[in-house]
């Protein structure tokens, strides 16, 4: 493991969003159709690159617990994930100078899985990213993702496109809000053809879960 400059304090949030498959040649619904949406931003061109890691024996991916090293984008760095109830929670650390797992990141997985940690997946995206504001900031960012995985340990190789609808920090609180809100995604996103994900995470697409 690695004992560089990463801080042991990480950043955290919780992602409360939605995914949908789409195909190809799909087109982005009108967004300001959704409650207080009043604009959609430019488009803003990411291109990440993500490597999973996990144990030998998956410890990590029975308890629903991702660990990634991503590069490109604003949150560039390492990402522990786990799923809860309330949505999927992160803690990052920042990249550092070393490819190996950080000492900070080991010991926040304590609770599910100890090194050593080896490739499980690469998954390459090329990601626009659209702010939907209101009068209040970011009600939500919407991303056009064009994926292409590798699981490492079978050489399987897949590609897809899907959109997400992540909820930004002006987006209320209150859960009726949120599910009617949703509602609507789901709507706009069914009327330009597309569809619930087949898989909650890339991660589990890219594994055939």
């Amino acid at each position: 493991m690695s004992d560089d400059a990463v801080s042991d304090a990480p950043a955290r949030a919780v992602e409360v969003e939605e995914k949908f498959d789409v195909d190809e040649h799909a087109s982005m619904p009108d967004w300001t159709q959704l409650a207080d949406v009043d604009e959609v931003g430019a488009p803003e061109v990411r291109e990440l690159d993500a490597r999973y890691l996990d144990t030998d024996d998956l410890a990590l991916a029975r308890a629903r617990v991702a660990l990634r090293r991503r590069t490109g984008g604003p949150d560039e760095g390492w990402h522990v994930k786990s799923s809860a109830a309330d949505g999927r929670h992160e803690w990052q650390w920042p990249l550092g100078d070393s490819a190996d797992v950080p000492d900070a990141v080991v010991a926040s997985l304590e609770p599910w899985a100890s090194p050593p940690f080896t490739a499980l997946a690469r998954i390459r995206n090329r990601r626009i990213a659209y702010a939907l504001t209101g009068v209040g900031g970011v009600i939500a960012e919407v991303v056009d993702d064009h994926v292409t995985a590798t699981a490492e340990r079978t050489g399987a190789v897949t590609a897809w496109r899907e959109w997400e609808v992540e909820l930004g920090p002006a987006a209320p609180a209150d859960p009726q809000w949120r599910a009617a809100f949703f509602a609507a995604v789901a709507a706009l996103v069914d009327a330009a053809g597309g569809r619930p994900a087949a898989s909650d995470s890339k991660l589990g697409r890219a594994l055939g879960r």
